[in-house]
């Protein structure tokens, strides 16, 4: 991983894109989400979590199957504050194919299972923003996972600040020595 990730990050995401929007949708989606009648809904292939998948940019992984990824959140709300993405062109939920909701809820709770065991807590956070308008920033289907409370979320910002990267790497572990 580069030493200044966030530099990192900025660099690649205004880098030009090889592949054209069209082969990212038909590699990456499922065909019966994007493909209506012949055209491609609109997806931005470019966004950090598309580029992620593609393993252009780097990120701190949890977990990984066939069709989901859960990795640390680089400008996490709390500790161990980790995204859970399908791995599947869908930019809000209502987008996802009815056929990737399992695999999605199956990565959820095995994750959120290991962060309460990871951090010693009986709840978590679990939440996501479908659109704009109502917080989603990144324009790519994600769950958050916190092992915390309403209560002290009610005192972060979200994406207020890049994490060390060595931290957030610790969490990480943490995470992945006791998942099942």
């Amino acid at each position: 991983m580069p030493q200044n990730t966030e530099r990192y990050i900025e660099a690649e995401v205004f880098k030009d894109e090889v592949a054209s929007p069209r082969r990212f949708a038909l590699a990456y989606a499922d065909k019966n989400s994007i493909l209506n009648r012949g055209t491609i809904m609109s997806y931005d292939n470019q966004n950090i979590f598309a580029k992620i998948l593609r393993e252009e940019l780097p990120c701190i992984k949890v977990y990984e199957d066939e069709h989901t990824l859960a990795f640390m959140d680089i400008m996490p709300q709390s500790e161990g504050h980790t995204l859970v993405i399908p791995k599947v062109a869908a930019e809000t939920l209502f987008e996802l194919p009815a056929s990737h909701y399992e695999a999605c809820f199956n990565t959820l709770k095995k994750v959120g299972n290991a962060l309460k065991k990871a951090f010693g807590t009986e709840g978590i956070m679990m939440f996501q923003l479908s659109g704009a308008d109502a917080g989603q920033t990144v324009p790519h289907l994600h769950f958050h996972l916190l092992p915390t409370s309403i209560h002290t979320l009610r005192t972060s910002t979200h994406a207020a600040k890049m994490a060390d990267q060595v931290i957030l790497q610790g969490y990480a572990d943490r995470i992945i020595a006791v998942m099942e």
